[in-house]
């Protein structure tokens, strides 16, 4: 091959990278167009999400913030209340507990399949770790919320404050490590979590009837605030303090301090 014709098929195949090179370019630009495009379409409907909502996005993850107001009303509404009981000597997380007696042992605990979309896992999952307080009257006597629930197979050990739970077969993400009240909600995923579920997990029932196998009339205070909804709907929402009577007499709600580490 002459020099001429060497050069010429040098400068042919030098075009057409330039021309694949552009091609490319061509192509780049055109996917970055698209991609702009959707970005500018999914912030068209966000600000219509926006402008349905009030103009404003959630602050918390869905189902995890506390009641709405329509579920909520003034302690007032329940009259006379009688004073709730002094509070019981120190657990060991540093918690009082109830005098009275157990509400329901943890016999019927479910055995580690999952519960409402709650596993049980070998180990205590802190993706998402917060912890709620429930107190239980039973016609104006305080019973406790055993240990153990949420934990199949539980061991405990015992303090000079009282038997802990710290080990079991596996943890659900809502379980209980003493009697003292205290639901440690310990979750692998952010999500909200409701006082029904929980006793799900205990299996034992509640509603509007019924707080496991006490029946009457049930009353819900949330935060010092009547819960108006059905109970199984009270959020496990951080540092809560919920308080369920069955019957009468109503009895004043109480409430905790909350210890370091909780």
């Amino acid at each position: 091959m002459s020099k001429s014709n060497r050069n010429r098929e040098q400068a042919r195949a030098r075009i057409a990278r330039q021309r694949a090179a552009e091609a490319r370019r061509r192509r780049r630009n055109r996917w970055l167009g698209g991609a702009a495009a959707a970005v500018v379409a999914a912030g068209a409907a966000v600000g219509i999400t926006l402008a349905v909502t009030g103009g404003s996005t959630p602050s918390t993850t869905p189902g995890t913030g506390a009641p709405p107001h329509s579920e909520l009303t003034a302690l007032s509404s329940l009259g006379h209340l009688r004073t709730a009981p002094a509070a019981g000597p120190l657990g060991p997380e540093g918690v009082p507990m109830p005098a009275g007696t157990g509400l329901a042992s943890t016999a019927t605990i479910a055995t580690g399949h999952t519960v409402d979309g709650i596993s049980c896992q070998t180990s205590e999952q802190t993706l998402f770790h917060i912890h709620a307080h429930l107190t239980v009257f039973v016609n104006g006597t305080p019973r406790q919320v055993p240990a153990g629930i949420g934990v199949p197979g539980a061991k405990a050990q015992q303090t000079a404050q009282g038997a802990f739970v710290d080990t079991g077969n596996c943890f659900y993400w809502l379980h209980t490590h003493a009697a003292d009240g205290i639901i440690h909600i310990e979750s692998p995923v952010h999500r909200g979590y409701t006082l029904g579920e929980f006793f799900d997990e205990w299996g034992q029932p509640l509603g509007p009837g019924q707080v496991g196998p006490a029946h009457g009339h049930v009353t819900a205070i949330y935060n010092g605030q009547v819960f108006t909804g059905n109970p199984r709907d009270v959020p496990l929402t951080k540092h809560a303090q919920i308080q369920l009577e069955v019957g009468t007499p109503l009895v004043a709600p109480e409430s905790i301090t909350w210890p370091g580490g909780l």
